[in-house]
């Protein structure tokens, strides 16, 4: 059973047709900065810090990390935001939030671009034993700390997929995922009860497992984690309306290659009617 809403942090760009901006598992909404100032002079990009991440509510139970929970805070966002339907953008687990929104209220979606999906069905239930290997070995969660100084967790950050070059936008969305916690060290701002509760969900629901008519674009970076043919299989199975597009970069193309990725995104919204 959902609970009430929790309050959402977020950012917004420019004005125009809604697109809404959803950042994948232990990230938050300036990862997005680049991709909505690129569309700002025509849209109005929209980019929350979903619950247990960034500047959101954190809510300590990770019973509170049940995908659908998520659900029920983009609804309320929705509410009380946009008065037409939105292009949903979602990176890699927020995936999985954007379909099971759009299964659920399809009148709020205008379309889904789902990008590098993953972690969108469920793990086998005999992965469960060995989550807290997860939590020490999946490169994404290594920033979540504890770390002695800033500088400790940047020196680490720098060898991670998303921060490949660490341009200026890469540094300051990294700076945005961090904060010195009350006893002097540094981590990210990612809950852990949100870690814990978002691979619960994992184990127990999966997030497209029927047909969903809302139009969908899937885009997929030459060096992500979509590489064999039975992880995109479920997207061809059940998005009749689907259209697949090769794009640059690894897993995080907004960040190691935005140009491309912009431009990408662009000419689908720019397509569609």
């Amino acid at each position: 059973m959902t609970t009430a809403p929790v309050p959402l942090s977020y950012l917004e760009w420019g004005s125009g047709e809604p697109v809404l901006m959803l950042h994948g598992l232990a990230d938050h909404s300036l990862v997005w900065q680049s991709l909505a100032e690129s569309l700002s002079t025509q849209y109005r990009c929209l980019a929350p810090d979903l619950r247990g991440h960034g500047d959101s509510d954190k809510p300590n139970d990770p019973a509170a990390y049940d995908a659908l929970e998520f659900v029920t805070d983009l609804e309320a966002l929705a509410d009380s935001l946009f008065t037409e339907p939105v292009t949903v953008i979602a990176h890699s687990w927020a995936a999985k939030l954007a379909l099971l929104w759009a299964k659920q209220a399809p009148h709020r979606v205008k379309q889904l671009i789902l990008v590098d999906p993953f972690f969108v069905n469920t793990l086998p239930k005999l992965f469960q034993p060995t989550l807290p290997i997860f939590y020490r070995t999946l490169p994404f969660l290594k920033v979540m700390g504890p770390f002695p100084s800033r500088d400790a967790a940047a020196t680490l950050a720098q060898t991670l997929k998303q921060y490949r070059g660490w341009s200026p936008l890469q540094e300051s969305v990294f700076d945005a995922a961090i904060e010195q916690k009350p006893d002097g060290t540094w981590g990210s701002k990612f809950a852990i009860a949100a870690r814990n509760g978002v691979f619960e969900d994992i184990l127990n629901r999966a997030g497209v497992t029927e047909s969903l008519a809302v139009p969908t674009h899937l885009l997929l970076p030459q060096g992500g984690l979509n590489r064999m043919a039975w992880q995109t299989r479920p997207y061809y199975r059940y998005l009749p309306n689907l259209q697949v597009q090769t794009i640059p970069g690894n897993h995080w193309p907004h960040l190691v290659e935005p140009e491309s990725f912009n431009g990408a995104i662009a000419t689908i919204l720019s397509a569609t009617p």
